[in-house]
Order: C-alpha cells, then sequence, then structure tokens
C-alpha cells in the first residue's frame, strides 16, 4: 500500500472515516485544492471524500468547471493538494486524455513503446508487449501507421493501449471520448468495458454525458459546480451489457440530470 499524500488539515473526515480503512482502490478524505493565495484564490475542490472500490468503475459528473479534471490529476499525483488526503492503494496510476497526444513522427507501435521504454523494458519484449495490446485494442495490423493516417477512433484506441502499457490497475480517463462522433463513442465503450472487464481494472472515467456515466458506471459521483463537493452518489445497479440508448439507463441519466440541471441553476442564480 503506497502512503498516502496529505495536506495540512480542512475540515473533518467523518464522511469518509470508514472507507479511509484501506477498501478503496483509491481514497480521497477531505481533499481541498486552491489555486492562489489571499482575497484572489480560487478553490476548484473543496472537501471531497471519496473511496473508489477495487475493480469498480466510477464515473465523475458535474458541470464544466466544479473540478472534475482537478481531481484527476491530484490522484495521478501531476498536482499538489492544499488539504486532505489521497490513499491509492493500487499503485501505479495511468491516465488517458481527451486528446490522443500521440507523437506525430512515431509509428503506432513506437508510441506504444514510449511507456514500456519508460518502465525499463527491453527491445524485444516492448515490440512482443506492443502487439500483444495492439490486439487487445484490436488494431493488429496498424502498426505501422502514424497517427496522421488514423481515424479519431482509432487513435484514442492507441491511446488506451499506450496507458495499459503502463501496467497500472488504477486507470484515470479524463473525457477520453468527448471529441468523438456518437457511433464511435459508443463502439469504444465497449471495448472499454470488454478491457476493464479481463484485465480487472480500476477506472475513474470524467464525463460531461450524463447517459455515458450511466452506461458505463458502476456508481456515477455527481459534483457541485465550483467549488466542487460531492453533491450525491448514484450506484447504478444495472444488468450489464448496457445500451446507451435503453430505457433503464436513460431513466437513470433523466433523474441524475435534473439533479444537475438544479446545481447549475442553483449557482447561476
Amino acid at each position: 500500500m503506497s502512503p498516502a499524500r496529505t495536506a495540512p488539515p480542512h475540515g473533518t473526515a467523518e464522511r469518509a472515516a470508514d472507507e479511509a480503512q484501506g477498501s478503496g482502490a483509491v481514497v480521497l478524505t477531505d481533499v481541498v485544492k486552491r489555486y492562489g493565495r489571499g482575497p484572489g484564490a480560487v478553490t476548484a475542490l473543496d472537501g471531497v471524500s471519496l473511496s473508489v472500490r477495487p475493480g469498480s468503475f466510477v464515473c465523475l459528473l458535474g458541470a464544466s468547471g466544479c473540478g472534475k479534471s482537478t481531481l484527476l490529476s491530484l490522484v495521478a499525483g501531476l498536482d499538489d493538494l492544499t488539504a486532505g488526503s489521497i490513499t491509492n492503494v493500487d499503485r501505479p496510476v495511468a491516465m488517458m486524455f481527451q486528446e490522443s497526444a500521440l507523437f506525430p513522427w512515431l509509428t503506432v507501435t513506437g508510441n506504444i513503446e514510449i511507456a514500456l521504454r519508460v518502465r525499463g523494458v527491453g527491445r524485444a519484449e516492448r515490440r512482443r508487449k506492443a502487439a500483444e495490446l495492439l490486439e487487445t485494442v484490436r488494431l493488429t495490423g496498424f502498426a505501422h501507421k502514424r497517427p496522421h493516417e488514423l481515424s479519431g477512433g482509432m487513435r484514442q484506441r492507441v491511446a488506451l493501449a499506450r496507458a495499459l502499457a503502463q501496467d497500472a490497475s488504477v486507470l484515470l480517463m479524463d473525457e477520453p471520448f468527448g471529441a468523438l462522433d456518437a457511433m464511435t463513442r459508443d463502439l469504444l465503450h465497449d471495448e472499454l468495458e470488454r478491457i476493464w472487464r479481463e484485465r480487472e481494472l480500476t477506472v475513474l472515467f470524467v464525463t460531461h454525458n450524463v447517459r455515458e456515466a450511466v452506461r458505463l458506471g458502476d456508481q456515477v459521483v455527481l459534483l457541485s459546480s465550483r467549488p466542487g463537493r460531492v453533491l450525491n452518489t448514484y450506484d447504478v445497479g444495472l444488468e450489464r451489457p448496457r445500451r446507451i440508448d435503453s430505457a433503464p439507463v436513460a431513466e437513470l441519466a433523466a433523474e441524475i440530470t435534473d439533479a444537475l440541471r438544479e446545481e447549475v441553476a442553483r449557482h447561476a442564480g
């Protein structure tokens, strides 16, 4: 178990007292993130407590600017806490962004091998592992293509393979399908769910799309408008596999959308 990253105390930890005993793959306790100092300081997150169970798929929802991406950056260790603590029981973590961020001068295999090289994997093993990951994301035959030769969905598959190459059990995903058309996104939902199950990953997934969250998640966590706080956690409980246009998905998505609209209207007022 990795040691917790902590910051000076803020508020109380009662909301996460039970979860913080190590039962989660990722445990956030009274997390605060503030940018700047003095009167001009901006609080992005305020007292966020959340426990992500090992092997679960948790989706984060909220209005723009509520701190969803900030939360992922904190879990990944890319930013520092202002207060509270984050414990990552499963290390390391891998992160995937909305943009594929592939190196345009490298082939598909070369882009995947970057992550393997950082881990110190030898050349022959890198090639073997990259080929295996391409099969996992169903891009066998595209090993020597460069990013400009691929569709948006294919580039995101490569980005997913590169994230998986980090051999992390926790996958952080920041709106990875947000820029894709509806059909491509739907197909990638199926692929991601398959990979999540096969590899027994823990996924923390940020999205603006309520139906996407219900389609994918075991839980949907709704954050308030800035500063981000946990408003509600919805246990999805729908049988898998799910269709994004199915009636049960639509029904729960409508309930969450109503709560989100109420929060946005409250903040705007």
